[in-house]
This record gives C-alpha cells, sequence and structure tokens, in this order.
C-alpha cells in the first residue's frame, strides 16, 4: 500500500530534478528493457515529464507517474553532473 506522504515525498524530489538529466528504465515486455535518458521538465500533479534526444536528434516526451516509481515498474537513476557537462558542450 502506498502511503500519501510517500508520493508527496516522491513529487517533491522529481520537482528538485527539473532541468537535470536522468535515466529511466521501463519494462518494454518480453525481458525487453527500454531505457530513455533526458532531462526532466516539468512536474505535475500525477506525473511528471521527460525531454528525450535520440540518435537522429529528434526530440519526444515521455511522462511517467509517480506511483510507477514507487511500485519500482519505472526505475529511475541520476546522471552525475561531469556527464551532463560534457553533453552539453
Amino acid at each position: 500500500m502506498i502511503i500519501s506522504s510517500d508520493l508527496e515525498m516522491c513529487k517533491a524530489k522529481f520537482e528538485e530534478l527539473i532541468g537535470k538529466r536522468i535515466v529511466c528504465k521501463t519494462n518494454g515486455g518480453r525481458k525487453r528493457i527500454i531505457t530513455y535518458i533526458g532531462t526532466v521538465e516539468h512536474c505535475y500533479p500525477n506525473v511528471f515529464t521527460i525531454l528525450c534526444k535520440n540518435e537522429e536528434g529528434k526530440q519526444s516526451i515521455v511522462s511517467f507517474s509517480y506511483i510507477d516509481v514507487l511500485t519500482r515498474t519505472v526505475r529511475v537513476g541520476i546522471m552525475p553532473e561531469k556527464s551532463q557537462e560534457e553533453v552539453a558542450v
């Protein structure tokens, strides 16, 4: 059971990550893991959005719910500061 205080804490942590690069891994079915690398764009009441850029330079926005993070359906990792600078250069 998810407690509302856990949900509020999760939202607050993602609000601190706005503008930072993160990695999200989710189950794509049939032993396939989908990895998204991007910048946290917005935090809404039930979801947060990530601006991702693929190899061809196209941008896409992906959204995940905080519940998915709390139930570990989506795994989130923060990119180190050095790699953020290297990507920006």
